[in-house]
C-alpha cells in the first residue's frame, strides 16, 4: 500500500473510534417506579404500613407539617464532556391523614423541574463593589497610617 492510501485509512480509523467516544450516557436515580404496584395504592384503603409494604421505603418523608411520603425517580443521560440532564422525572407524592390512612396519591412529572442557569462565573455579594484600578491601588498611603477612627477609609 501507498502512503497516501495508509494515510486514509488511519485517518477514517481514529474518525470511528472518536465517534464511538462520543456516545450518550443513560442514568436512572432514585426509586424504581413499578406501575402496577403504584397504581394498586388506593386513598381510603390502603395505610402507612401497606404502602411500604407495597412501594418499600419512600424516597424521603416531609419534615415539617404532614409527614407525607414521597418517591422520586429520575432518568438522565449525558453526552461526552458535559453534565448529566433530566429526561423522565417522576414524583408520587402520597398524602396520609391524621390515622395514618391514605388520603390522595398525587404524581407530577417533568412540569415542575427547575433549571437554573448561574449568571456568569460571579457570586453576587454584599457590600461596597470596587473597581480594578481601586483593587490596585486602594494600599496607597495606608502603610503607616494610624488605625481605627470613623473617618477611616481602606480598600475594604
Amino acid at each position: 500500500m501507498t502512503m497516501p492510501v495508509m494515510g486514509r485509512i488511519l485517518g477514517l480509523a481514529v474518525a470511528t473510534l472518536a465517534l464511538g467516544a462520543c456516545a450518550s450516557i443513560k442514568d436512572h436515580r432514585g426509586y424504581l417506579v413499578d406501575g402496577t404496584l403504584l397504581d394498586s395504592v388506593m386513598p381510603g384503603i390502603d395505610n402507612r404500613t401497606s404502602v411500604e409494604r407495597t412501594l418499600g421505603r419512600p424516597t424521603f418523608v416531609s419534615q415539617f407539617g404532614r409527614h407525607d411520603w414521597y418517591y422520586l425517580s429520575t432518568s438522565t443521560h449525558q453526552k461526552a464532556f458535559t453534565r448529566p440532564k433530566a429526561k423522565e422525572q417522576l414524583l408520587v407524592h402520597i398524602v396520609f391523614d391524621e390515622k395514618g390512612n391514605v388520603s390522595s396519591v398525587q404524581r407530577t412529572g417533568m412540569e415542575h423541574v427547575v433549571h437554573l442557569d448561574p449568571d456568569g462565573d460571579k457570586t453576587k455579594t454584599l457590600g461596597r463593589q470596587r473597581t480594578f484600578l481601586e483593587d490596585l491601588f486602594g494600599n496607597i498611603g495606608q502603610v503607616g497610617a494610624p488605625t481605627g477612627g470613623a473617618g477611616r477609609s481602606g480598600p475594604n
